[in-house]
Order: C-alpha cells, then structure tokens, then sequence
C-alpha cells in the first residue's frame, strides 16, 4: 500500500556506507523508509533521520518497494530468498530493486524469485561513493522489466543525477561490472605515474594539479587527489570490493571470450593489496603498494582539493 500522500512506501536494506548514503536521500525528500542492517546499530543511525528500523528483510516484504544495497552476491541471496529474507514473507514487495554490485547469476536467480511471488525486480546498481550520493551525483544502470523502471523513476531520481535503463534482464550487472573494471585500471595507472613524478622530486600536489587540469582531468581523479596527496585513506571503496569486482569483469570476459589483458594486471595487484592487509581503506591505498614497490616511502603532503 502506498502512503496517504500517493508517495511509495519504502524498504532498504543494507545500511553501510553506500546504504546509509543513499537511503538518507530518500529521507530527505519525504518518502517513509523503513531500514533493516545485519548489524542493527548502523539502522539505528538512519532513526535520527525519521526511519523506521525493522530487525529482518521479511518484515519489509509488504513495502511497495524494496531496496538492497548489500556487499555480494551471497548477501543479496541471504536478504532476499534465504531464511527471514525479503521474499520469504506472507506478501512480497511490489518491485524489488538492488542496487549491489553483483554477479548476473545471482541477480538472476533473485529476479525468477521474485517472479514467483508476484515481485518485480529492477537490477540497478550505483556509480559513485558516499560523498557523491550526498550531492546527488551518482548515476544509476538499470535492467529489468519497463514497465517496473517508469513506476520507480521518479524514486529512482531522487537517489541518483541519472538513472538509465540499459535492458529487460541482468544487462545492468554487466555495465557497473564494466564500470568497476576502468575504475580499478584507473587508480592503478594514477598510483604508477604519480609515484613516478613523486620519485623524480616532483611533489604530488604539484603532479596532481596539473593533471587535473589537463585535458586527462576528471572528476575522478580529482576526487582521488587529497588520498594520494595527504595518504588520507578514509574509505569510500576498500580493495577486498575492488578486487571482487575485478574479478567478476574477469569472469564475464571469460564467458564472452574477450581477453581483458589490462584488467587482469589491475586484478594481481588489488589483489596482492588486499594480501598485504589492506582491507577497511580506500582502494586509492594501492599507491602506498606502488610506492614500496618501487622502493620510495611515501609521507603526507600539503592540503589538497577533493573530497575522496
């Protein structure tokens, strides 16, 4: 049922980083959100905010929309179609909408489920951190059924700068895995020439406000300049999730035959990050495996423009 007001009543589930991010945007424009976290204390969180915290996704099955947000594809099976999982109620959510990164096949087998129990299910995963979801600059791929797409778009705007429907099926898995693919090339390509200039005598800021300002500049790597140039690793993507999406892009590659020679260096070496114990930092820390690498120690910098 929807609210008095018209507007949908809404479920989320997964209040990390991300989660909390995005549903906070929902808050704020005055839809009812009803939160469900494994740990219950990061839900609490969103109360401040007006939400309503629940202790299990099945107590969200009666929403007219559902969200998950969670870390892999596991998760995403354990919250909708395992035991207390958001399926697994006496209804079922109107539609369905995950906004994970995760395998085609496990969003798959979520979306023949919720076909089962009358639910739509829109695979909609998000471009951008926490700080760009705040400003309202994510982006948004979406797949599944159009019909299910319009009914939730002018939610989907409230998350996100654009939310763009890319196919019927699990299309949408496939163009964040893609998008995942280029940011994990790009940040091991900005370490690399970044330590080259730092171990040349030029100060990173320095190599960093030039580049930002050429024609390679970007949001991205502008975004990226206060980790590199300050070392502040405060985490907005960790490389354990790098890593498991490098390895998705790898996988799909396989399964379409296309080599992807670049994207597989890029994989060894958030990989051997994550070996080295870098688990709960920003994946912009691959410059400190670059700098020992190439036998320079790297030290904090004067102040820089970017947000992480």
């Amino acid at each position: 049922m929807t609210e008095d007001n018209g507007m949908p009543r809404i479920g989320w589930v997964g209040a990390g980083r991300m989660g909390t991010a995005m549903a906070r945007r929902l808050l704020a424009a005055g839809y009812q959100v009803s939160v469900c976290n494994r740990t219950r204390a990061k839900a609490e969180a969103l109360a401040e905010a007006s939400a309503t915290v629940v202790d299990r996704p099945v107590d969200l099955a009666d929403r007219d929309l559902v969200f998950t947000m969670v870390s892999a594809s596991a998760d995403l099976l354990a919250v909708t179609t395992g035991q207390d999982g958001v399926l697994r109620g006496e209804v079922a959510p109107g539609v369905l909408i995950d906004c994970s990164t995760v395998s085609a096949e496990a969003s798959s087998q979520v979306r023949r489920a919720g076909l089962e129990r009358g639910s739509a299910f829109l695979a909609a995963p998000v471009s951008g951190n926490p700080f760009a979801v705040a400003d309202g600059l994510a982006t948004l791929a979406v797949s599944g059924p159009g019909s299910a797409y319009s009914r939730v778009r002018p939610v989907l705007e409230r998350l996100a700068a654009a939310a763009t429907h890319v196919g019927e099926q699990e299309e949408a898995r496939l163009v964040k895995i893609c998008h995942n693919a280029v940011l994990g090339v790009l940040i091991q390509s900005l370490s690399e020439v970044t330590v080259l200039a730092n171990k040349a005598g030029i100060s990173r800021a320095a190599f960093l406000e030039f580049l930002n300002n050429s024609v390679l500049g970007s949001h991205f790597t502008r975004s990226k300049t206060r980790a590199l140039v300050e070392l502040d690793f405060t985490p907005t993507f960790t490389p354990p999730l790098l890593s498991k999406d490098l390895e998705l892009a790898l996988a799909a590659g396989r399964e379409s035959a296309v080599p992807m020679p670049i994207t597989a260096n890029a994989a060894q070496l958030a990989a051997s990050a994550v070996g080295a114990g870098y688990l709960d930092e920003d994946f912009a820390v691959l410059v400190l495996e670059q700098a020992r690498r190439s036998g320079l120690r790297l030290r904090p910098e004067q102040q820089a423009d970017g947000d992480g």
